[in-house]
């Protein structure tokens, strides 16, 4: 027999009848790690919270409400909304349990950690994504073209470093603030660099503001609830663009004579942005999402 948990299937072990009628009223002790039931309390242990299976539906009819269309930049009372929702989330609204497989860090002597992801929801308009991070992960820099991304921070501690192009306000495509060593540099000015710990506020980034290029490194095993609207296509031209960032001091600007003064003057604040490859240590895999069920009806 199979049981599914927050996308992840572990066996079961089958018995008699008499072995069913017993392994039923020890459930919860019997139950392999990573499988938690929502409300069921562990032999010893203070119960849980029940979980709010009807969390995660508001949440998708509030994106089906917001999002509608790609281009679509969610107003600020929409935005209020979105973050709201998500603030009150749990994880055992989707699922997860601070126990499942994914948090274990089985992979730190194993080379990079692999990094999973499961869909709970994807159209056209939007998405609703789960990472898990286990510890030291990292999900490089990279961006998100034209979209308005909300991550929530379900279980963990990471740490966050996001950055918005320096000449986005006049010209999200413009490079006129690129370096006189190398044109593929572009300017940057760094938006986040800290430490998040769950539970924390939901953070927002927008298509040209909030930090749309950004670092996630995990410093305890994480999940995060990520809505994306629209989501990433190749076919609309909105595919995931990977960078490294270089200290400001390392370059100089185009003609020397650019004007800083309205970004930013500690030049700590600044980096140059180069595009690169996808990084060949990124190790990402797909499961099945097993949370509490929605309804699209």
């Amino acid at each position: 027999m199979k049981v599914v948990a927050g996308g992840v299937e572990v066996a079961k072990p089958a018995g008699t009848a008499a072995g069913e009628r017993t392994a039923k009223r020890r459930r919860v002790a019997a139950e392999p790690a990573g499988v938690r039931r929502p409300g069921v309390a562990r032999r010893g242990r203070r119960r849980r919270v029940q979980a709010d299976a009807a969390a995660v539906q508001r949440l998708f009819q509030a994106c089906r409400d917001v999002f509608r269309g790609p281009g679509t930049v969610p107003r600020p009372d929409e935005v209020r909304l979105l973050r709201d929702m998500l603030d009150r989330m749990k994880p055992e609204d989707v699922g997860l349990s601070p126990d499942l497989k994914f948090f274990r860090a089985r992979d730190a002597a194993q080379g990079t950690p692999t990094i999973t992801h499961t869909t709970i929801y994807k159209c056209p308009n939007f998405s609703m994504v789960i990472l898990f991070l286990p510890q030291n992960a990292v999900i490089p820099l990279h961006n998100h073209p034209g979209m308005t991304v909300f991550s929530k921070l379900l279980l963990g501690s990471m740490h966050i470093k996001s950055y918005d192009w320096v000449d986005a306000d006049s010209d999200p495509s413009a490079s006129s603030c690129s370096s006189s060593a190398d044109d593929q540099l572009r300017l940057a000015k760094l938006v986040v660099d800290g430490v998040f710990t769950a539970p924390c506020d939901t953070s927002v980034l927008y298509p040209t503001t909030g930090g749309n290029m950004h670092r996630f490194t995990a410093i305890a095993p994480c999940a995060i609830l990520d809505i994306l609207g629209p989501p990433y296509s190749i076919e609309e031209d909105r595919d995931c663009t990977y960078y490294t960032d270089i200290p400001y001091t390392h370059h100089s600007t185009a003609d020397g004579t650019t004007d800083l003064a309205s970004v930013e003057q500690d030049q700590g604040h600044l980096a140059w942005l180069k595009e690169i490859d996808m990084p060949r240590e990124l190790k990402m895999c797909s499961v099945h999402y097993g949370g509490p069920p929605i309804s699209d009806k």
